[in-house]
């Protein structure tokens, strides 16, 4: 398969490609800092589904309901039950005492005939006439096939990340990509960075040559344990691996795809391109009560990543408790060097903490920069970006996993498929023996 992911940029140069795009990117977000300066050319009503209704589509529910005026939640879809009530009672009590949500109009408006619960309950509310702009909040494994179907609704939609966790997803999402961008919908994925006023304001000068040209980098997410749910008598093996999603990568993609995703994403735009090779080495080391309950998945990876005009980036992620901690992104230019930590370029921070004390939650930044665009009939479509950093985790954990230094191409092309067709998957399913990768013995499929 050739590469569909490489921006094309015609004759410009890439400093000059980023620096348009970024420059974009930032007037959206300055002309938004606030939910209350949204004035587009209508206000058409915003009738939001939730498709994943767990901490992160619960919190993605509660963002857009701060983001914009004229917002209403209508309908709500998840495996279990359980976790829709949750989250009806969160977002129900939100919509009733927090004075922002009823300053801008905002409601929750979720009758019973529009809860669904089960494994094709994104179906049923993708089919809801009345809902005109999702949001995919389902562990990772699932969202390509959720992606398809709603791009095929030519609804607006908002993903999260990661937006595959093996190559087969990520090429679902690139002839969804495709399809959405003739369709012209508006798309943003949950790499809230891009809506950060100090990552907008840092990458706009990287990329007018404040720093040079970028020579090296650093990624890391280097955390303690996260967490996971016990294996209960009452469960089948699917409903115990979704209930513990984030400790099976065929779910989840592993730390390196599901959470690291945020600091590759940064590297990539700064740089301007994905990388052309990954080697890496991880394992899995760490002393847990229940290492049954950990799944199978790594607890810490190393990877050199190499990109085309000849930098490399180190990155770096782990989750184990007593260790280090360091979240953060890093470039090096040939006239200076850039830190996230207070967006530091050069010696200087990017913006002023007077800036940075008034720029809007970025989690709730992307939600109104998506409703602007939708309300002004401005292009933006995240989609095809979002895939490029997903895929550069995923080339990054099969070469950890197997131990052997591989080219994006053959990432891209690779036959392992992790997660199967929602179709093909019910509540008595038969998975996979799943086993903890080992370096060296590991095969790249």
């Amino acid at each position: 398969m050739t590469n569909p992911l490489k921006p094309e940029v015609g004759g410009a140069s890439r400093r000059d490609f980023l620096k348009t795009t970024t420059v974009a990117a930032g007037v959206a977000a300055a002309a938004s800092l606030f939910p209350s300066g949204v004035h587009a050319a209508g206000n058409d009503a915003i009738r939001v589904g939730l498709i994943g209704c767990g901490g992160r589509g619960t919190g993605a529910a509660d963002n857009v309901l701060h983001s914009a005026p004229n917002v209403s939640i209508v309908a709500l879809a998840d495996a279990f039950g359980d976790r829709l009530k949750d989250c009806l009672n969160f977002l129900t009590s939100k919509a009733a005492q927090e004075d922002r949500v009823k300053e801008l109009g905002n409601k929750v408006e979720i009758p019973k005939e529009r809860c669904f619960v089960g494994l094709d309950a994104y179906q049923k509310l993708i089919e809801q006439s009345d809902v005109n702009y999702i949001i995919l909040a389902t562990p990772p494994g699932f969202r390509p096939y959720h992606l398809r179907a709603a791009v095929e609704s030519g609804k607006t939609i908002f993903t999260e990340k990661p937006v595959a966790t093996d190559a087969p997803g990520i090429r679902v999402v690139l002839e969804a990509a495709k399809n959405s961008e003739a369709k012209g919908q508006h798309i943003v994925s949950g790499t809230q960075r891009r809506h950060q006023l100090g990552y907008l304001e840092s990458m706009k000068r990287i990329h007018d040559g404040e720093m040079g040209d970028v020579t090296s980098g650093r990624a890391y997410w280097n955390q303690g344990v996260l967490w996971f749910k016990p294996h209960t008598k009452d469960q089948t093996e699917v409903q115990y691996q979704m209930r513990n999603w984030y400790n099976f990568p065929w779910l989840c993609g592993d730390q390196i795809v599901e959470q690291h995703i945020h600091n590759l994403d940064v590297i990539n735009w700064g740089i301007g391109s994905h990388p052309i090779r990954a080697t890496g080495m991880g394992g899995r080391q760490r002393s847990v009560p229940n290492p049954e309950d950990y799944g199978v998945i790594f607890d810490h990876f190393a990877t050199d990543y190499e990109y085309a005009n000849g930098v490399h980036v180190q990155s770096m992620c782990r989750q184990i408790d007593g260790c280090h901690n360091d979240v953060s992104e890093a470039l090096v230019g040939t006239k200076g060097q850039w830190r996230s930590g207070g967006y530091n370029l050069n010696g200087k921070p990017a913006i002023t903490k007077e800036q940075e004390k008034g720029a809007q939650d970025p989690y709730v930044q992307e939600h109104t920069d998506l409703i602007e665009a939708v309300r002004s009939g401005k292009p933006l479509n995240e989609l095809n970006r979002v895939a490029e950093s997903t895929m550069t985790c995923i080339l990054g954990r099969m070469s950890n996993y197997t131990g052997k230094s591989l080219t994006w191409e053959q990432a891209l092309n690779s036959k392992e498929q992790l997660m199967p067709e929602p179709s093909k998957l019910d509540w008595n399913t038969e998975l996979p023996k799943w086993a903890v990768a080992v370096p060296g013995k590991t095969p790249f499929a």
